[in-house]
């Protein structure tokens, strides 16, 4: 057994069931109601929780600790930051439309179109001609991407890819944006198995 399998919650949040961003989105409103050093359980059945958990503590402050998976449930612990050390996430400041994703797309722009989410949820539905480098992988695959590059990042509905185009301009991207409400919104061309 895992040392996470070991760790004493203060609080347990019941996120199961529940897709991106719904699992960041509960874990932000209750971890208000932590003190500082406390530890908080999130139970997801979310495959890409745990690159979102991992970038989102990151990003905010607070420790990761790790995840212990039984079955389909992942449960993620997280230490709440002291006050000091807690950063507000920041919205990536560059993003990119549907509209203007599909203008590039027709027009056949030179530009990468990054997809960050699980390999499931790209089996599903993708845009054709989109990279996929899942989330979680994507500092160790950094080498697959040409960072002078223009880098359109989509994911299912627009969290993922704001960390995931956080990652890049921290690594050298020069021109990356965010696809506004991700794949939940687009209603261009896909290939996947809903489209068979």
């Amino acid at each position: 057994m895992s040392l996470t399998s070991h760790i004493e919650a203060d609080q347990i949040l019941d996120c199961k069931g529940l897709a991106c961003p719904m699992p960041i989105v509960k874990t932000k409103k209750a971890m208000d109601e932590l003190l500082a050093g406390q530890i908080m359980e999130v139970q997801v059945t979310d495959k890409g929780s745990l690159a979102d958990f991992q970038s989102w503590a990151q990003g905010t402050g607070h420790q990761y600790l790790g995840t212990f998976q039984e079955g389909v449930v992942m449960r993620h612990y997280l230490r709440k930051a002291n006050p000091t050390d807690v950063k507000e996430e920041q919205a990536f400041p560059s993003t990119i439309s549907h509209k203007e994703l599909q203008a590039k797309w027709f027009a056949k722009e030179n530009f990468i179109l990054l997809d960050v989410r699980e390999p499931a949820e790209f089996a599903l539905q993708h845009i054709p001609e989109s990279k996929h480098i899942p989330l979680g992988e994507l500092e160790n695959r950094l080498a697959e991407l040409n960072l002078e590059d223009e880098i359109a990042v989509i994911c299912q509905a627009g969290a993922r890819s704001e960390r995931a185009c956080r990652l890049l301009a921290d690594k050298g991207a020069k021109n990356v944006k965010s696809v506004l409400s991700g794949m939940s919104g687009w209603a261009g061309e896909i290939m996947g198995y809903d489209s068979i």
